[in-house]
């Protein structure tokens, strides 16, 4: 049912601007170019977590301390993460 008084276009511009506003949160992609194909930028901090956790495991390894660790199921894709987000939060300030 239409709104007298052109109630309807008003309604219209509301509705359009609210949902334009998610949409501007796509205006630069967080992707990095490697040889021609985008990377979304994640990727290499996931990577980077992963590299840091082994040489880290490494580490502990070669000091024998790696028993003063709690469960390994745990601690080390816990260990990816915090490295995975550090790197995310340290090299990707958009």
């Amino acid at each position: 049912m239409p709104l007298a008084g052109g109630g309807g276009s008003k309604r219209a511009i509301a509705m359009a601007t609210i949902a334009a506003i998610p949409i501007s949160g796509c205006t630069s992609s967080p992707s990095i170019g490697v040889l021609g194909a985008y990377f979304p930028d994640w990727l290499f901090c996931i990577v980077a977590g992963v590299v840091l956790t082994v040489v880290i495991y490494l580490v502990l390894k070669r000091l024998q301390a790696d028993h003063l660790l709690g469960p390994a199921a745990v601690v080390y894709p816990t260990l990816v993460t915090l490295l995975a987000l550090a790197a995310w939060l340290t090299l990707f300030q958009h």
